[in-house]
């Protein structure tokens, strides 16, 4: 059983496909205008815009029988915990200050591309990471039925 939970960052890719597009607009309007250092550092940023882009637009939380996964965008980087390491599991709603991202909060890693909606997962420690949704009773069920058909349970 593989269960994926995707989560996507609509407003950030339309804003930043506009902000590219404008740019890239502006520096072949005036090529020959401005500066080939400026030319360059636009594109410089152009450039780096699509990897953060590329790498952050959207969140993917993977369920299967051994192990919980998640990521941003490509894939890259990618945090796990096996199934076995794993004390509990609720649905939980974020505070909308404690924004979108990699952050820290008073509840301990969160981990989220758009949205309010996020599933605290405790580990046997008491350490806790929030996987933002769009799904939270759907991803803690998921969680749950893999939790009582993997090996090694707790």
């Amino acid at each position: 059983m593989r269960k994926e939970f995707k989560q996507h960052q609509w407003l950030i890719l339309v804003a930043a496909v506009v902000v590219l597009v404008a740019a890239g607009s502006m520096v072949m309007g005036t090529a020959g205008a401005i500066e080939p250092i400026l030319v360059g550092a636009i594109l410089f940023a152009m450039g780096v815009g699509a990897a953060l882009l590329a790498l952050f637009h959207r969140f993917t939380v993977v369920v299967d029988r051994k192990e919980v996964a998640w990521f941003f965008g490509i894939g890259w980087p990618r945090w796990r915990m096996p199934l076995a390491d794993i004390a509990s599991v609720a649905p939980v709603r974020n505070q909308w200050w404690w924004g979108w991202g990699i952050r820290i909060t008073p509840h301990g890693w969160l981990f989220n591309a758009s949205g309010l909606d996020a599933v605290e997962i405790t580990d046997l420690k008491g350490r806790k990471r929030r996987l933002g949704t769009d799904d939270p009773k759907g991803l803690a069920a998921a969680i749950e039925a893999s939790r009582k058909l993997a090996p090694g349970r707790r």
